[in-house]
């Protein structure tokens, strides 16, 4: 038996399901973008915009995007839904000054290097080029805005490169994405994932931060990081690496070592890191005076609302007795319904690892 709304409630529900849709449609919009024609927007044809209009280069770039993405806004009411609602609050100009100050950039310098298949180098974004710039933020409507971001100048990054492919790289998205778990974390601190040290630096170099253990299972990573990154790191004495797999270290070891702070970052992104993420917080109970921290958190968990929304719309639209439902939903009201799509709840739900 489906779930039973009121006839108000069920529009409210349709109106959610409208705003749903439409974060899908902006991510597409935008990955498309992004993956076929991030330098679509060049340094010409923003002087060119600025001077027709008279518009400052953020607002240019955004209406500049808006063309790219295919949106017809003049004629087209739910073009201009997405134009306004998303893509314009999305777009900010960064300055490149604020990054290049971070203290991983102004003290670390990472050497052009060959190890097998993998390589140590700088990789950069050109003026204008757009790219992820934080996480998503969701506002009371339940409407994700991207967060995408552009320089108006070239700016280098480091990167580690595997078969010519960026396995890791510290960008601003990196930096800001981080952010919040680097200010958290005092004590002992555990870090699942290497990658360039960017998070085992920053929160060794905090004198609230007595220790930082790294649990890494590739060992060409590993060397790579002793080598090259790790004597560059002030706090060095502070940071101890184990070579291990993450889920195991979880499980065996790290109950009886007492962390204050676990931060997981095994990922590259929401596809490859949502069932990672879900294994993960199940483990949050072996361990329960560590708090936990995960890398890109807040889009795994847009994933995971999406699912959720869409197992509710099957069961308000259906009598399938397969559908299974716990009988408590049955008879939810839309404003109980939505409270199980808020991140509180979405994070409850992730540590039994639905």
């Amino acid at each position: 038996m489906g779930i039973r709304l009121s006839t108000i409630d069920r529009r409210k529900f349709e109106r959610l399901a409208e705003i749903m849709e439409m974060n899908n449609e902006v991510v597409g919009l935008l990955s498309t973008y992004l993956t076929d024609c991030p330098n679509f927007v060049t340094e010409e044809l923003i002087h060119n915009f600025c001077e027709e209009c008279g518009v400052p280069e953020e607002e240019a770039f955004r209406h500049l995007l808006i063309v790219a993405c295919g949106l017809n806004i003049e004629n087209n009411v739910r073009d201009r839904q997405l134009a306004v609602n998303y893509l314009m609050p999305a777009v900010r100009k960064l300055d490149s000054q604020e990054y290049k100050t971070n203290p991983y950039y102004m003290h670390l310098r990472i050497p052009q290097v060959r190890f097998g298949d993998w390589e140590l180098k700088y990789e950069k974004y050109i003026p204008y080029e757009a790219f992820v710039c934080n996480e998503i933020v969701l506002d009371e409507d339940f409407k994700e805005i991207p967060q995408i971001g552009f320089f108006d100048t070239e700016f280098s990054f480091p990167a580690v490169m595997q078969n010519n492919n960026e396995w890791m790289a510290i960008k601003p998205n990196e930096v800001e994405t981080m952010q919040r778990a680097i200010e958290l974390a005092t004590g002992c601190v555990v870090t699942f994932g290497l990658g360039l040290g960017y998070y085992a630096y920053m929160v060794s170099e905090k004198s609230a931060v007595e220790s930082v253990t790294i649990i890494e299972k590739d060992s060409v990573v590993i060397s790579l990081f002793k080598t090259y990154i790790l004597p560059q790191f002030p706090g060095k004495q502070k940071v101890t690496i184990i070579q291990a797999d993450a889920f195991e270290y979880a499980i065996h070891q790290m109950p009886v070592r007492k962390y204050n702070y676990a931060f997981v970052d095994l990922w590259h992104d929401v596809l490859d890191g949502y069932p990672l993420y879900l294994e993960m917080k199940k483990l949050e109970s072996l361990s329960p005076e560590t708090t936990f921290l995960y890398w890109i958190e807040d889009s795994l968990l847009s994933h995971m609302r999406w699912r959720l929304f869409h197992q509710m719309q099957e069961a308000l639209s259906t009598d399938n007795k397969n559908i299974r439902i716990p009988e408590a939903y049955l008879h939810f009201t839309y404003d109980q319904l939505i409270q199980k799509l808020k991140n509180p709840f979405l994070r409850k739900l992730a540590q039994k690892g639905r």
